[in-house]
């Protein structure tokens, strides 16, 4: 069990008096903050010498491991050599990383526009298709979430995450293919149809019939790990594109191999996208944002465009260090194999404890959806007290979904077995922990 002292408390007392109170409601790691001081492969040690196994990864961000020797070597002979250039110059680390990306990324992906974060992608992808198709309308999912701006604030259907009161009309919601809150007694195939009709109408009704894109996660991150059926995006796709839309499919979560065999997480359903959006795992940590798109998309993106931060060459030389270090290693096939082994581990878990109503994910993301027992009912506080229990175990995990009910665990792609085992045996000893 962990041991505290007062040294996190100073320091965040010391935090409240100069950082954005809404920064600092988020600090309660379960039950209190914890202040990190350092951080190596699987592990982080927080102020009091506390050593914790990282099943959440800074938010699915560092996919190989903290401090990755290889990918810290890479980092600082750039930072030695150019740190800053801007996209006002050619600069030969930022053309690699759009090499790769265009090579491993599904389909016809060839463009690539780097910014610092999935928001900036995401704002991208969405002036893109509305430049391309000459259409205004964006479709997205309820419980989406896309970022911090004010316009992808108006993208994410996630009542917690939508501040400022100013939306944006054009952004349309649809349900969500979140098959464990379907209506009662409903087929996985009748939910299925009634998500492709929800879609149908929603074009006929709330728009002209033509609109610019659908927008949506493979698989729902801040939603709660939420997994769409497998036909679903195949059934959707013709209606997108009979309304003049294109897809653009948001990898901020599911990139790079975390979903198992793939590099990316919608080629589990066996579609094209027109756009991807990337983030967090691209770069291991540094800030790092991608918009790849298809050939005319791309060309139809006329005037000016720039970031000055987008394609820094150090930002750049990690991006391409952590690709490269994924690719050697095929840990696609890693987070395949080791994602198995955690799943039955929680399958397992959810036969001895009813308030695990559901166990879904693919891959190295996997989550655990809490309700009071003996029904669907969210169970928001004993889902914070698990967090807080596993903490105090010495494991980080994460939490998410509308209701706040999912445990979200998401190991680096590099697992191993061992840690695997040992994680769960954390896990099973915070779960008993909170059974009572």
């Amino acid at each position: 069990m962990v041991q505290t002292t007062s040294h996190t408390a100073a320091l965040l007392k010391r935090q409240q008096q100069v950082l954005l109170p809404a920064q600092n409601r988020m600090l309660y790691y379960g039950d209190q903050p914890l202040a990190v001081a350092k951080a190596k492969d699987q592990y982080l040690w927080d102020v009091e010498g506390n050593r914790y196994l990282d099943f959440f990864g800074g938010i699915l961000t560092v996919s190989i491991g903290h401090c990755n020797d290889e990918v810290v070597e890479a980092t600082v002979k750039q930072l030695q050599t150019v740190g800053h250039t801007s996209t006002l110059y050619l600069n030969e680390v930022t053309i690699k990383v759009a090499e790769k990306i265009a090579a491993i990324t599904p389909g016809r992906l060839q463009y690539s526009f780097f910014t610092n974060s999935g928001t900036e992608a995401d704002e991208l992808a969405v002036l893109a298709a509305r430049i391309y198709t000459g259409n205004t309308d964006i479709i997205a999912l309820r419980h989406a979430y896309s970022g911090r701006s004010l316009s992808m604030m108006s993208m994410t259907a996630h009542a917690p995450w939508r501040l400022g009161n100013v939306f944006d009309g054009a952004i349309k919601h649809v349900r969500s293919p979140y098959y464990y809150r379907a209506p009662v007694a409903m087929s996985e195939a009748d939910f299925l149809e009634l998500c492709v009709r929800d879609l149908e109408e929603l074009i006929t009704t709330c728009t002209n019939g033509r609109i610019a894109a659908f927008m949506a996660e493979p698989i729902q991150g801040v939603g709660g790990f939420v997994v769409a059926p497998q036909d679903y995006f195949k059934r959707i796709l013709p209606l997108v594109k009979q309304a003049g839309g294109l897809l653009i499919i948001d990898e901020v979560q599911t990139g790079w191999g975390r979903t198992g065999r793939y590099w990316c997480g919608i080629e589990h359903w066996g579609v094209e996208p027109d756009i991807i959006t990337f983030a967090k795992g691209i770069a291991n940590g540094m800030p790092v944002g991608c918009t790849v798109m298809t050939p005319e998309v791309a060309e139809a993106v006329k005037g000016l465009t720039l970031s000055t931060f987008g394609g820094n060459p150090v930002a750049m030389a990690s991006a391409y260090a952590t690709i490269s270090y994924i690719e050697k290693r095929r840990l696609w096939e890693n987070a395949e194999v080791q994602g198995a082994r955690l799943r039955e581990r929680l399958l397992a878990m959810q036969a001895s404890h009813q308030f695990i109503g559901d166990v879904r994910g693919l891959g190295l993301m996997q989550g655990l959806e809490l309700v009071v027992p003996g029904g669907k009912t969210p169970d928001a506080t004993r889902a914070m007290a698990l967090l807080a229990a596993a903490r105090r175990r010495g494991l980080l995990i994460g939490r998410g979904g509308l209701y706040g009910n999912v445990i979200r665990i998401a190991p680096h792609l590099n697992v191993s077995s061992a840690d695997i085992e040992a994680g769960c045996e954390l896990l099973m000893l915070a779960l008993a922990d909170v059974a009572g």
